[in-house]
């Protein structure tokens, strides 16, 4: 069955690919005082973790910043805490297609949204999260730093010590994006 999986995956990341060297982005950071929509792409498997993603939201709408969180949860029923968020969606296994690419349109509408930055937040490299921030037109993509992935679609990588612990990236993604001057960082990326 293992077997039958890594097979998968391997497709799913030959077609992920392909989509990639089809989609253009344009590379570029307007410095955090004139950042108004965040997007953040997550695993969403732990439901302790959700405490600290709660915070985070608190933080960025007191700076009147919107946050939207997509999450993917590999169970078939949403925890409790999970229902009922406006700011927070999930897809589930059944949204995921055979070669592990999300068929939602939750997904897909997050995919189009341009936020102004997206935070990945999948420190397993679920293919499902893996497209979804690959695929999507933000223009300032920050993730974690992995030095076996050589395909990585983010503009700043946070290195950190493991276990990961998702607060901690946060305060320090926040820490870094609040460094980089205004307009520091512009370039275009094909």
């Amino acid at each position: 069955m293992e077997l039958f999986r890594n097979i998968r995956l391997r497709i799913g990341n030959s077609l992920l690919r392909k989509k990639i060297e089809r989609s253009k982005r344009k590379v570029s950071y307007p410095g955090i005082s004139m950042v108004r929509k965040i997007g953040i792409v997550w695993d969403a498997s732990l439901p302790q973790e959700f405490a600290s993603l709660s915070r985070f939201f608190q933080k960025m709408h007191e700076r009147n910043i919107d946050v939207t969180i997509l999450g993917y949860f590999p169970g078939r029923n949403l925890p409790d805490q999970y229902t009922a968020i406006r700011y927070l969606s999930c897809i589930r296994r059944e949204e995921i297609g055979f070669f592990y690419q999300p068929l939602s349109s939750e997904a897909n509408s997050f995919i189009s949204n341009n936020f102004d930055i997206l935070i990945d937040i999948n420190f397993r490299n679920l293919l499902p999260l893996k497209y979804i921030t690959s695929l999507s037109g933000s223009p300032f993509k920050v993730g974690l730093y992995d030095a076996e992935k050589t395909d990585a679609p983010f503009d700043l990588m946070m290195e950190l010590k493991t276990p990961v612990e998702i607060g901690t990236y946060l305060d320090e993604t926040l820490h870094y994006l609040e460094l980089i001057n205004d307009g520091q960082v512009k370039q275009s990326k094909n």
